[in-house]
């Protein structure tokens, strides 16, 4: 079973994630960043004053993320916010990522802006075990409403066992009604449009 802090670590060690916004217009953009640093509980990140991505946190700070090694995935939605200590930050991160004193030579640096995610969802997902598995974490919420499972089989189950037999990763638990195993679930829908009674739902 994954962690929280193993999100994390994959995202430090990926460094290059996908970061998606919404523009001006209502248009998705994303652009590949380099997540800088970690800690227990967020993700931090760099970007300069004089980008568009900038331009785009300040007028919505509502982020996608998603870093990918070895068919192991971890997502984050969420809001992010701008750090105060701006010159405390950017030391930190380039300390940690020496790279950056090639890009940003001496106090060039300082054209660029910290931000870390303060609230929302991450999500582990898995593609290397036999069922995959996937987990679901809050960063600073309580609310779960990005990575919810995304079929449940109702009480009007008849115990066919149809959807179970269908099943990619044999995730479904035998019962009245059967039960889907979230953690194992692709989302796939494979036994939804199986289903002959209509016995299950999206959520």
């Amino acid at each position: 079973m994954a962690s929280k802090d193993d999100c994390f670590k994959l995202l430090r060690e990926v460094i290059d994630a996908t970061i998606s916004t919404i523009d001006g217009d209502g248009n998705p953009q994303s652009r590949v960043i380099d997540i800088m640093h970690t800690d227990e509980e967020t993700a931090y990140f760099l970007t300069g004053r004089g980008k568009r991505f900038y331009r785009q946190l300040e007028n919505n700070n509502h982020v996608a993320i998603v870093g990918l090694l070895n068919n192991v995935s971890v997502r984050i939605i969420g809001e992010v916010e701008k750090l105060e200590n701006q010159k405390e930050w950017i030391d930190l991160m380039f300390d940690e990522n020496k790279y950056l004193n090639n890009v940003y030579p001496g106090d060039s640096r300082y054209i660029l802006e910290p931000f870390k995610v303060v609230k929302g969802e991450m999500e582990y997902f898995n593609l290397t075990t036999k069922p995959i598995t996937r987990e679901q974490f809050t960063i600073n919420s309580d609310e779960v409403k990005y990575f919810k499972q995304g079929y449940r089989i109702k009480d009007t189950c008849i115990a066919c066992g149809i959807c179970a037999n269908v099943c990619p990763q044999q995730s479904i638990i035998p019962g009245l009604p059967y039960e889907i195993q979230p953690n194992h679930c692709l989302d796939c829908g494979t036994c939804y449009e199986n289903c002959p009674n209509g016995n299950i739902e999206k959520l």
